[in-house]
């Protein structure tokens, strides 16, 4: 029974952390947003971390800016000054004195801001700046979460090593594959000259490859290798040391093909890992390993990964426009969250890995031209700076409303497919 308590308490406990990196994540989002409004000096109405009922309310009495943490702890937001530019629409039409085509827009509404005994002083509300400060203000969010995870990747990268994939156990080697087979333990740093950072970087650096075909790969061999077995009858692997072995030749067992970024079994069944269980519930057997690379090459490989995390959401989200990956391949905030969980459950270096890469994912999705995200307000604002003058606040705000409304119907769609398929 206390065991049952004990493994129940560790579930929620990790639940909550995978909740807190999303939190702060997104906090560390507005917050960028914040600080590039603070330097050029745009009015803030409310920082708020989370949504729905307050929790706290603080303002500032010089500023009028609010602070507030909320009850629900799935976002936040930075509230600028007539933001959405209705407001100002709306005066236009009704006032006159903006109806002149004698003056330029900008002289207009800088003799308004004048007229009005009390207003604001110019500048103060979002779309009264000018259009290369709204981008930067636009874009600073997307930065943050990058500085962030690149930050936490760097740390992760020079205290436990970077995370490879290795070959937990290869197939014998028979006939042919006698001195060009992979090795139970071996750790995979480069193929065909291509270094690896995910999984998915070897499937391919194969893609095309044929049977019987040489590949060269680079990789890290323990040498003395035994395998122990313990307690439990789980395999654990013992040997003195490891060694580098630059040029590896290893002769493919099978063509490979790969179809998407989920594709990957051919490349292993090539590469003669070895495969257990049956052909829907079993898998190759390959195991996690970390790497230690020296001082330089380990800041150069953080910058290299979080690349390549960013250029595989774009990679990703082809394949789904294209029809080579399903929805089922994707989830939403629950799934994120029930992922992460079990991730974090593992132990603090976990942590660390999972956070960056949510880091990355967030400032790069956050920039994709989809209305109601950073990037398609970003859209906007440079047509409006080409143009001289913007599109209609309202449809605007229509289009992004719409957008939102369909990035929250696509979230709670890919979730319940991760449910019922």
């Amino acid at each position: 029974m206390a065991f049952n308590l004990l493994s129940v308490w560790s579930t929620i406990g990790s639940i909550l952390l995978a909740i807190l990196i999303l939190l702060v994540m997104i906090t560390i989002h507005e917050f960028g947003h914040y600080i590039a409004g603070k330097i050029f000096h745009f009015r803030i109405n409310e920082f708020s971390i989370g949504f729905g009922p307050a929790l706290f309310l603080h303002k500032n009495k010089k500023t009028d800016e609010i602070f507030a943490v909320r009850l629900i702890p799935l976002g936040g937001y930075c509230a600028f000054e007539g933001e959405d530019g209705l407001e100002e629409e709306e005066e236009e039409k009704k006032d006159p004195f903006l109806q002149s085509e004698e003056q330029p827009s900008e002289e207009k509404t800088e003799q308004k801001h004048e007229q009005k005994e009390g207003s604001k002083p110019r500048g103060d509300k979002f779309t009264d700046r000018p259009c290369w400060q709204r981008i930067i203000v636009l874009i600073a969010g997307a930065t943050m979460n990058y500085l962030l995870a690149l930050f936490l990747i760097l740390i992760c990268f020079a205290s436990y090593g970077q995370t490879m994939i290795a070959v937990y156990e290869a197939e014998k080697e028979e006939g042919q594959y006698v001195g060009y087979s992979l090795k139970d333990y071996d750790i995979i740093l480069s193929v065909e000259g291509k270094s690896v950072y995910l999984t998915a970087d070897v499937a391919r650096a194969l893609n095309g490859k044929k049977k019987d075909e040489l590949v060269t790969l680079r990789v890290s061999r323990a040498v003395g290798l035994e395998w122990t077995t313990d307690e439990n009858g789980n395999r654990k692997a013992k040997y003195d040391h490891r060694e580098e072995i630059d040029e590896l030749k290893v002769m493919l067992r099978s063509d490979v093909t790969v179809k998407n970024s989920t594709d990957l079994n051919s490349a292993w069944k090539a590469l003669g890992v070895k495969y257990e269980g049956d052909e829907e519930t079993g898998g190759y057997l390959l195991a996690n390993a970390l790497y230690q690379y020296g001082f330089w090459e380990t800041i150069g490989r953080s910058f290299m990964y979080s690349f390549k995390i960013a250029g595989s959401i774009f990679r990703v989200l082809g394949e789904l426009l294209t029809g080579k990956l399903g929805l089922n391949a994707f989830g939403g905030p629950i799934t994120t969250i029930r992922m992460t969980s079990e991730i974090v459950s593992r132990g603090f270096r976990y942590f660390l890995e999972i956070a960056g890469y949510i880091g990355v994912n967030l400032a790069v999705f956050n920039l994709l031209p989809i209305p109601a995200l950073d990037g398609s307000k970003v859209i906007f604002t440079a047509i409006e700076w080409v143009r001289g003058k913007p599109i209609s606040r309202k449809v605007e705000a229509i289009i992004h409303a719409v957008g939102f409304i369909l990035l929250l119907g696509f979230a709670v769609l890919v979730d319940i497919l991760q449910f019922v398929i």
